[in-house]
Parts: C-alpha cells; sequence; structure tokens
C-alpha cells in the first residue's frame, strides 16, 4: 500500500493500493495516442491552457499549499511560497515556449538551412518529495509547452499531491490523458523505461536512484535528466557583509528544514571572521521557534519522515566521533531535528563528504583563496554553491573555478524559472527550466533545402 502520513502528527491520513502492470500498461497506451494529437495543437493553445494552470494554482493556493504541507511537513508558509513559484513558472513558458522552441536559421551553402525543434512523445518522470508540487511541475510544464506528454511517478510519502497535481491539469482544460499520474510501486519503474512507447526519463532524486534510472535508460538507448543531490558550498570571506552571509546562511540551510538539494550544506569559512560567523548563526539557529508547520508562528518545523531524521543523526554522531565538534542542536525527537552546527569539520567525515539532508550546519576554516576554492571542489557533488565577498569582481573570477552547475555571489542560491538549473559530477547531467530545459525533450532536427 501507498500511504500518506503527517510527519507531525504520525497520522496516516491516506492509502492507496497501487495500480496492477495491466493498469500501467493501458495508461502508457493511452498516453502515446494523446500523443498524437496533443503535439498538433499550436503554442497558442498550449499557451491558453498553461495560463489557466497558472490561474488555477493561485486561485486554490490554500488548498494546494495545506497538502503540502499535510504530506511532508514543510512550514504552510513555504508551501504558499512553493505554489506562487509554480504559478510563475507557468506563465514563464507560456510567454516564452514558442519563442524557444522557433526554427533557428542556421548560415550554409544551401538555399535554406535550419534547425527544428520538435517533441519526442511519452516521457516519465520519476520525482521526490521534498518539493512535491515545484519537482513535478518544473518538468511537465516546459515538457507538455514542447509538445510531450507526461507520466508521474512521484514519492510514495505523496500520493494525494501526485494525484491532485493530475486534477489540477484537468482543471485547466489539458486533455486528461496528457498528464497522468501512475500510483505504484518503485519496482515497476525499470519496465516502465523500457517500453518502447516512453521515449525518456528524468528524475529528481538519490545518487543511487538516479545512477539505477541512467543505467536502465542507457540500456534501452533512451534520453535521461538526472537531477540529484548536492553539497553546496556557502564559501564566506573576510570582507563579506558578515550579518548578511549569516541571514542567508539560515535561509539556505534551514528552508524546507534543511531538505533541498540546492541548500548550503558546507559552510567554508575564513579563518579571520569564522568566530564571528559561528556566534551569530548560533545564535539565529538558537532564536527559532519550533512547533505546528500550520502555525504561523513556527519557524522550524518537522522532517518528512522518521528514518530521514534518524539518518541525519547518524552522520551527524559519526562526524563527532571523527573529531567533529557539536555547537548547538544536536537533539532528535522522531522526526523533528534541532537546528544543528558543527565546527572542526573536515574531509573524511560525513558532514563533509556526505549529504545531509537536514538541518545541520557543518562550518569549515580555510586561510586562503586557494584552499578554499579546493574544499569547495574536494566533493562528489557538483549542484550549486555561493560565495559571500566584499570585491564582486574577485568573486566572478572564483566562480569561474567552483565545479558546480550553479554559483551565486552575495545571493541566495536559489532556481529560477529563467535561470537553468542543474549540475555537474554525481548531481548529475541534463538541465532543468529557461531556454536550456524545454530542449532536453525534444528532436533537434537539422533540416537544408536547395
Amino acid at each position: 500500500m501507498i500511504a500518506s502520513i503527517n510527519p507531525y502528527s504520525g497520522e496516516k491520513t491516506k492509502e492507496y493500493a497501487p495500480i496492477s502492470t495491466k493498469e500501467i500498461s493501458e495508461k502508457i497506451i493511452i498516453a502515446d495516442k494523446a500523443f498524437l494529437l496533443w503535439k498538433k495543437t499550436s503554442f497558442e493553445e498550449r499557451k491558453k491552457l498553461m495560463l489557466n494552470l497558472a490561474d488555477e494554482l493561485l486561485s486554490h493556493k490554500e488548498e494546494h499549499s495545506k497538502l503540502i504541507t499535510l504530506e511532508m511537513g514543510k512550514l504552510f508558509i513555504e508551501s504558499s511560497l512553493e505554489i506562487e513559484k509554480c504559478a510563475r513558472m507557468c506563465k514563464y513558458y507560456a510567454e516564452n515556449a514558442e519563442k524557444f522552441l522557433a526554427d533557428e536559421i542556421m548560415e550554409t551553402e544551401a538555399e535554406k538551412s535550419y534547425i527544428s525543434y520538435e517533441p519526442i512523445g511519452v516521457v516519465l518522470s520519476i520525482m521526490p518529495w521534498n518539493f512535491p508540487y515545484w519537482q513535478v511541475l518544473r518538468f511537465a510544464v516546459p515538457a507538455l509547452m514542447a509538445g510531450n506528454v507526461c507520466l508521474l511517478k512521484h514519492a510514495s510519502n505523496v500520493p494525494q499531491c501526485a494525484l491532485m497535481i493530475e486534477e489540477l491539469f484537468i482543471a485547466a482544460g489539458f486533455p486528461p490523458t496528457v498528464f497522468q499520474t501512475l500510483l505504484i510501486d518503485a519496482s515497476e519503474v525499470e519496465s516502465i523505461i523500457a517500453n518502447p512507447i516512453v521515449k525518456a526519463v528524468t528524475i529528481t532524486g538519490s545518487e543511487k536512484a538516479g545512477s539505477h534510472v541512467a543505467s536502465v535508460a542507457g540500456k534501452h538507448i533512451k534520453k535521461s535528466v538526472l537531477e540529484l543531490g548536492g553539497s553546496d558550498p556557502f564559501i564566506v570571506f573576510d570582507n563579506a557583509n558578515i550579518k548578511v552571509a549569516v541571514t542567508n546562511a539560515v535561509k539556505s540551510r534551514l528552508g524546507n528544514d534543511g531538505q533541498s538539494c540546492i541548500a548550503a550544506k558546507r559552510f567554508i569559512v575564513s579563518e579571520k571572521v569564522i568566530d564571528e560567523f559561528t556566534q551569530q548563526l548560533k545564535e539565529k539557529f538558537q532564536q527559532l521557534k519550533k512547533g505546528n508547520p500550520f502555525d504561523k508562528e513556527t519557524q522550524i518545523g518537522v522532517m518528512a519522515r522518521e528514518d530521514l531524521a534518524i539518518e541525519l543523526e547518524k552522520q551527524m554522531n559519526k562526524s563527532i566521533a571523527l573529531g567533529a565538534k557539536l555547537i548547538c542542536g544536536g537533539k532528535r525527537d522522531k522526526a523533528f531535528f534541532e537546528p544543528t552546527i558543527l565546527t572542526n569539520v573536515k574531509p573524511g567525515m560525513p558532514a563533509f563528504d556526505e549529504e545531509l539532508f537536514g538541518p545541520v550546519a557543518p562550518i569549515i576554516p580555510f586561510s586562503t583563496e586557494e584552499e578554499a576554492i579546493e574544499l569547495a571542489n574536494n566533493s562528489s557533488f557538483g549542484l550549486g554553491g555561493s560565495i559571500w565577498i566584499g570585491d564582486k569582481l574577485m568573486g566572478i573570477k572564483i566562480a569561474k573555478q567552483i565545479e558546480s552547475g550553479s554559483v551565486y555571489i552575495n545571493t541566495l542560491m536559489k532556481s529560477d524559472q529563467r535561470l537553468p538549473f542543474g549540475g555537474t559530477k554525481k548531481s548529475g547531467f541534463g538541465r532543468e527550466l529557461g531556454r536550456h530545459g524545454i530542449h532536453e525533450f525534444v528532436n533537434v532536427k537539422s533540416v537544408m533545402v536547395n
């Protein structure tokens, strides 16, 4: 069974039986038939429906926000911001998809040469629970605007969100089979990817899950996009505005209770200001009010599942056993994990080497610019990062040396529908969002005329 459990109360709110293998096959066939019609729709038709989708999100924002908080526990205010962000993205692609996918004229010796961007068909998406609407829609919106159709295998702890998103598309006027949710066990994924009707797959998830999905897709010669984990460096130089850096460090580490792939996870701080930074961060962490995520006054809630909090606790304890120092926090109560700071963190500890998917902030000192860059790049991940520095030109120079898909200078690292999003190394490959994102699931066709 696929259960929906409120992580704050522990109450099981809904339970669903996975659909059968026969039902999966039927849905895939239906999706294929839907594609034959959907790919022929005009950009104007798709634009109208996508703007309807944005309106549906905003007009029922409270309902969608409550469902997110109920199923995965994030603060209600953060759930509301997630819905608003989804609506902005819908409007962005509604207004820009036609331009992004317009034929490109190329100069050759032929009478006419151009590149066209054509939809490829049915695309499977495997999505996580941490941003249950945003992660799905940032794939589905550009994919649908490009003329593809979508199948969703959502995380098993957010089945109500998965079904609600399907209903959302129908309410906006989309044909009911261009976006379908599959309530299935993970064991069914491999056979879906292997189905000849399914042309590509995208996954946002763990390194292990991404590696498996990519290997199956590769076996069947199918396109895959992987958005996996991160251990983003948050580099603070001695000439940075420490107060601003600390304020953003709190937002970056504790937003969504630390459960974000692009959260700051390694705080690499100049030894000249590390004591000041650590003290200010500790004060901020200890001032936060914990409680029910639906309470407007709550500033730190619960993690999405108790097993996730237990795993984070193990990583923290192992790091402490290896020499890390606990500055504050460190206590767990079921799915609640106190905002925690660790110092004396070094390579070889889980707090440095692994992704800490929760509210733990490891602080690492550096003495030179070269050491800061070396520490930042000393990771198997390469998703994002931020640099806090008084000299912006120097920040730009350093950004070029950071091995990641994004680097933000003196501003909070976040995804933006206007910019491509994705990683390097074991953070995955391919891009979502922006012009580059809509080009991931199209056939780039060269045409020459004489």
